[in-house]
């Protein structure tokens, strides 16, 4: 603990890269912790989509939606969310609405959009299409 104080000095630039760094995990935590958007395993969402019909919606680039998608998924952008721009999913906002990107870091943006939006049950795959296709689960292609 005696230690800090010369390292600090010795370093002042380090030490104030790691304290931006640990307010960056603390204020990611507690969002994430209180946010109406919650993160869902493959698991759940196969059982969401299965029992409970739920929409997915996929907010990658349309390359990338057309060479793997989940089957049912729907292709709209970020940009098109943040615009309000939904089309045919303002229909759905009672059914579950389960969120996709690549590897699960950019759709929580996305679907706290959709929440914004009067969706009631949105939700992140943990992952993304990366963990869904790593565990061999079905993708479309084409589309």
């Amino acid at each position: 603990m005696q230690d800090i104080m010369p390292f600090v000095s010795a370093h002042p630039v380090l030490s104030l890269a790691w304290v931006a760094l640990l307010i960056a995990v603390i204020f990611t935590t507690i969002r994430a912790r209180f946010s109406k958007v919650k993160e869902i395993t493959r698991g759940e969402a196969t059982r969401l989509i299965n029992k409970e019909e739920a929409v997915v919606v996929d907010v990658r680039a349309r390359e990338e939606f057309r060479k793997g998608h989940i089957s049912t998924s729907v292709n709209l952008l970020s940009a098109d969310i943040k615009s309000n721009n939904l089309g045919e999913l303002a229909k759905n906002k009672a059914l579950p609405v389960i969120v996709v990107c690549a590897n699960g870091q950019t759709s929580r943006l996305a679907a706290e959009g959709l929440v914004n939006a009067g969706f009631e049950r949105v939700y992140s795959l943990k992952e993304g299409i990366a963990g869904w296709s790593g565990e061999n689960l079905p993708l479309a292609r084409g589309k």
